[in-house]
Formats: C-alpha cells, structure tokens, sequence
C-alpha cells in the first residue's frame, strides 16, 4: 500500500519555529553542496534507528515523518500499517531532519515520500560546514532542530522502553535517557496495552527486561547506561590508544566551556561525563541571567548549542563512564573509568560538579524515580500532567522548577524553609513565583513525612509558624536543597576543603608548592597536583552560576596552555 492513499495530506502548520520554509537564496547556496534528484511514492529517505548521513530539502511533493514504519528500507516502497503514527507532513521549501544528524546520534523517525517529488540531497558533513560557516542557512537549520527535539521529546516520539514502572532498571533508563535529552517513551507492563504487542514482535523475554527498542529490528536488552549511549551516539569512542593534550571530566557549563576553547585553540582534547552532557544546568526549564539571552534560553538548548561547537573542533565526547582514579605518573595522567577503558593526557581539568542532597525523610527513597525527582524537564512535566506537585527549597534551582511545572498546568506547592521566599532566591524569581495564582508558598516549612502505595500520595509538612503538622496531597515531589561535590573518588589525590570541594590556586597557599621542577608558581584554577585543574561548582570558592562556570572553563585553558609550554620548554623556555 503506498502512502499516498487516503484522504489527501495537510502540510503541518508552523507553529514554533520548528518547520521553516527556506528561501530562494537560501536553497542555492545549499545547492551548490548538494545534489538534485527524483523521489518516487513510498521512498524512505531517513529510517528510524539508523545514524542518517544526509540532508534532504524538499523541492516538489510532500513528505511525511512517521513514528513505528515496519519493514521500510531505502531500496522498497514503504507500507504504512497498523501502529504507524504520522507525526509531520511537509511540502516544497521544508528541510527534514533533527538535531540528531548534526549530533551524530541515529534518527528517532521515518521520514518517506508521500508522492513522487523531488529533493535537495546534502551530505551530513557539508550540512555541518553549513551550519557552522553560514550564519542565516546555519541559524535557521540549528534553531528549528533544536525545536524538533522539544517536539519529539513532548509527543513520545523515539526509543521506546520497555518495562516496569516500578522496576529500578526502568527508572534508571528512563532517567538516563530524559537527562540526555534523548525522545523516548515508556511502554508500561503494568498498563499499556501495547505493550504486549511490542515484546512479541521483538522477541523480547521476561528475562531480557527492561529492553529498549531502537526500531523494528534492533532492541537492547536491559542495557547499562553505557550501552544505551553507545547506541545513542553519545559516546565516541571506548578506547583511548593515544594520549590526548587536555582530558575534561564532567561536561556540565565548565567542562564544556573548557572543552570547546582548548579544541578551537587546536588542543587534543576528550571529555568524559559520568552521567549525562550539561550537568545540573542541563536540565534547567530556563536560565534567565545568562549574559546575551535577554529572553532566556533552556539548559537544554544551551547544552546542545554547546556540544554542536565541541564537535565541530573534534573534542571525543564519552558519556556515561563514571571516573575511579586518576594519578600522575611520569608527566602524564592517567584515568580509570567505569565501562570505558582508560584515557591519558598532559594535562588534566575536573568539572564533576555537585549532586542535590536529599531530604532526610525516611521512606523517601523508595519514591525516588517514581515520584520523587531532582530535575524538572518536560520529561517530568509530561508524567505530572495536571497533577498536584510539591518542589522543596528556596534557591534558584527550586525557583525556576516551580515555575517551570505550573506553566505546564500542574498546580505547585513550593516548600521553603527559610522565612523570604528572597533570602536565597534571585529578586525576579520571588517576584514572578509570589505572582503566579498557580503557586502556593509555604515559607519556614518542611518535609517530614512521606506515604503512598506504590507511588506517592501524601507528604508531611511541618509548619513552624502555626506550630503545626499537614497532611497534604500530592503526588510528585521535586527536592531542589542544595548540593555536594562528586569528589568521594578524589580523597587520596587532591586536597579538598572539609565539605569535599577542590582546594585551588591561593586557597593552597598552607600546602607545598610541588611545583619547582616547572620553575613556576601555582596557578590560580590549579589544584595541589601540577597540571591539574579544577572548574564549577566542584571547585571551593566558586560563584554557583552557569555564567561563572563557563567563564572558569574557559580561563583554566589560558593556564593550561601555560602548563603545558612549560612542559615541552622547560622553565627556560626552550633556550
């Protein structure tokens, strides 16, 4: 059956930015980096689950982007079936595609001619020069790719995961993949009747879950968050024969920041993260005061604007490979790593960031995952719905959470201990939140009880004011109240201050220089091991700002150059 059939297609309206129409100009200079052929009915030009290597803009006919298209290939007509969910239409002047094809990762759709027609073929490393050199063509492409991921994340589109609501191995993947920012969607055991379905026709046993389905013939078999990454495009490459000028550990703000200047200035660089690219600031609903985004602009996309930039100078970007040690050992670090082999390098910069504490109340963590989260993506918004929502604490993070969830629809609570809603919290935040009718602040309160069968229900606050304990209702619980450094693995390495942050420059002024042999003094962002440096939150004495930890990042790399001119000239600078 050819997709043609049917009631005609209607081109799907624009209605954020994700679908420009691109212009004459604009289609030329793509052109002359492509090719121009025919299309036939039924053709597959991008499949789901497979790393798509080409651009397409479309020239005559309509295209369709579908979700769960069984039995395409390139070489075939494609058959439209049951299950096959058709997302977009697009027509003449459309480009298709996402932001995983600048990204390397495999795509999270079909797209298929719906009638013959032609189309613009580019191929995915001149589309990045594109993007990278061109700053309208490039602008245009990179902003509504940014907006198709939003997209297909809110819709459940992409991979989909198979398994337990209340199965540990299910949250963790679920976690890992909305962190990522990888479209994704639970098939639910417990209450999706499709789910039956889909472990038959994927052969999928009850002892190989939870699997993750990347298409029709591919499915993971309760994989670690290593393999899921693997799959995902996130990681490029697990061995590291050769020793690279600058290895970065955490890829939030700092380490990407870092990442980025050391590779433009022509630096070997590898970036490895244990968990997920962007950190904490990753999975900010917006960041309001970063300097030239008067408008604001998510931590996802930032995230994603800067991985686009680290890929383009070559920084071997490696997520989910946890660090163990690292020791310096004739000139040279060298790391150990979970589910990753070991990476080497001359100098060396920690970016690990803190983790938010949790809250003191027992019972709590047999919600974690389930109801109680330490993120507030559209990954949670999507599961909270209209749902009635508590977020705990009183700084920005909480601020922006509570926000964020009540302009999707939920009704919030916010739970403050302190007595001003400002104390902690920027001015503009208080402000907006002590504004918004779907907020309610309960300030000198806390948490000290949980309950629920399965999930959570009900949670006891404790209300100093009145003297008096609440039972309140709620089903999500959001805990934003404070954080600690990732440091447990540097006890024996660095000398950190008493609550596990990463003494640097001055702050070592008590401790031995170590650094006569380089004939020079510690720099500012150095910690007490030569030519290892520390950046963010992770660092004692940091401004816990996204702006302050870009900043860093890119000042420890003016330092590392200096290390490392050290290191190839001597102290008498090569004379």
């Amino acid at each position: 059956m050819e997709p043609t059939a049917g009631p005609r297609l209607i081109e799907t309206p624009d209605v954020s930015g994700a679908y420009p129409r691109l212009g004459q100009a604009q289609v030329e200079l793509l052109g002359r980096a492509g090719t121009r052929r025919a299309t036939s009915a039924g053709e597959v030009l991008i499949q789901e689950g497979t790393v798509n290597t080409d651009f397409f803009v479309i020239l005559q006919g309509s295209v369709m982007v579908v979700e769960g298209l069984h039995g395409a290939a390139s070489t075939q007509p494609a058959e439209l079936g049951p299950g096959t969910r058709i997302l977009e239409v697009h027509g003449p002047g459309r480009f298709l595609g996402e932001l995983g094809l600048v990204e390397g990762q495999p795509a999270f759709v079909t797209a298929v001619s719906a009638e013959a027609g032609e189309v613009l073929q580019i191929s995915g490393d001149d589309l990045r020069r594109v993007v990278l050199t061109d700053t309208a063509a490039g602008e245009t492409i990179l902003r509504a790719y940014l907006q198709r991921r939003i997209l297909l994340i809110s819709t459940g589109a992409g991979i989909r995961i198979v398994g337990s609501r209340f199965s540990r191995d299910t949250l963790r993947l679920l976690e890992f993949a909305g962190a990522n920012r990888l479209p994704h969607r639970l098939v639910d055991l417990e209450d999706d009747e499709h789910a039956q379905a889909i472990l038959d026709r994927a052969g999928i046993l009850a002892g190989d879950l939870p699997a993750v389905v990347l298409n029709a013939s591919e499915v993971l078999k309760n994989p670690s968050n290593a393999d899921l990454a693997l799959a995902m495009g996130l990681r490029a490459a697990k061995e590291h024969p050769a020793a690279y000028d600058l290895m970065v550990i955490g890829a939030g703000p700092a380490g990407l920041a870092a990442a980025v200047y050391a590779a433009s200035d022509g630096l070997s660089v590898v970036l490895k993260e244990s968990f997920a690219i962007g950190g904490q600031a990753g999975t900010s609903s917006r960041i309001e005061n970063f300097l030239g985004f008067p408008a604001g602009i998510s931590g996802g996309e930032l995230t994603e604007r800067a991985v686009i930039q680290a890929r383009k100078f070559q920084v071997q970007i490696n997520v989910a490979c946890r660090a163990n040690t690292i020791q310096l050992t004739d000139g040279a670090f060298r790391a150990e790593f979970d589910e990753s082999g070991p990476a080497s390098s001359r100098a060396a910069l920690l970016a690990t960031g803190v983790r938010y504490r949790r809250l003191p109340v027992p019972g709590l963590e047999k919600f974690e995952g389930i109801s109680v989260f330490y993120a507030a993506t559209v990954h949670e918004a999507r599961l909270c719905g209209l749902q009635q929502v508590t977020v705990v604490g009183g700084g920005n993070s909480a601020g922006q959470a509570a926000l964020f969830l009540a302009g999707a629809g939920a009704p919030v609570r916010l739970v403050v201990r302190g007595a001003d809603l400002g104390a902690d919290m920027s001015r503009y935040l208080a402000e907006r939140i002590e504004a918004h009718p779907g907020i309610e602040v309960l300030l000198r309160a806390n948490i000290v009880g949980v309950d629920g069968s399965g999930s959570l229900e009900r949670i006891v606050v404790d209300l100093a004011a009145p003297g008096e304990q609440r039972v309140l209702d709620t089903r999500y619980l959001f805990i934003f109240i404070g954080a600690k450094p990732h440091t447990e693995w540097l006890q024996d390495t660095l000398v950190l201050d008493d609550n596990g942050f990463v003494l640097t420059g001055a702050d070592l002024e008590d401790f031995p220089p170590e650094f006569s042999h380089l004939g020079r003094k510690r720099l500012p962002l150095e910690t007490s091991v030569p030519g290892m440096f520390a950046v963010g939150d992770v660092r004692h004495g940091s401004v816990k700002r996204v702006t302050a930890a870009a900043g860093e990042g890119s000042t420890a790399v003016a330092m590392i150059h200096e290390h490392l001119r050290l290191l190839r000239d001597g102290p008498t600078g090569g004379r």
